[in-house]
């Protein structure tokens, strides 16, 4: 196998395949770091969804629904966003119905307490247009995005913590 200098079938100097190795072998681990286990790019195109999507959130004073609407309004919507960063979703409508209960109940082992609420509060369902990096997860900025869960809608302009997500409509990103 090793010829008179030391050279592996007579063609490469062994110290040389090993290096070589060596080399090939960084390669590889430097390509899983930068591909990751999907084989694509962070951001790359595939995994990309639309999602549309509602928000409700309830006993909202009419004075605030009245100042964040011209924002909604406005041409595009209002840009989302989470951590001081601009998410690529907006929010594009806004519709608001009296709230329905002028009571809210608290239930404790002392038993239940029934406090009185303002009467002009509205239930306000918010519209958002998004894109989401992975279909799979459905993360927008450090939210996930599923039927049913409470989500906090935070704009350039408004924000509200106490919403649940009512409906998602899914579609593949053009």
């Amino acid at each position: 196998m090793l010829d008179e200098k030391g050279r592996l079938f007579g063609k490469i100097n062994i110290v040389d395949l090993l290096v070589v190795i060596l080399i090939l072998a960084a390669v590889v681990v430097v390509g899983f770091k930068f591909l990751g286990k999907s084989g694509a790019l962070p951001g790359a195109e595939g995994g990309k969804a639309k999602i549309t999507f509602t928000v409700q959130v309830n006993s909202v004073y009419p004075e605030v629904y009245e100042n964040l609407l011209p924002y909604v309004q406005q041409e595009g919507g209002d840009q989302l966003m989470a951590s001081g960063n601009l998410l690529s979703g907006y929010v594009v409508d806004v519709k608001a119905v009296p709230h329905d209960s002028s009571t809210v109940s608290i239930n404790s082992s002392l038993g239940a307490l029934v406090l009185p609420m303002d009467d002009n509060l509205l239930d306000l369902t918010f519209t958002v247009e998004a894109t989401v990096p992975n279909a799979d997860t459905n993360e927008l900025g450090t939210q996930e995005i599923r039927i049913g869960k409470s989500h906090t809608l935070k704009t350039t302009h408004f924000e509200f913590a106490n919403g649940v997500i009512t409906d998602c409509q899914w579609e593949e990103a053009a």
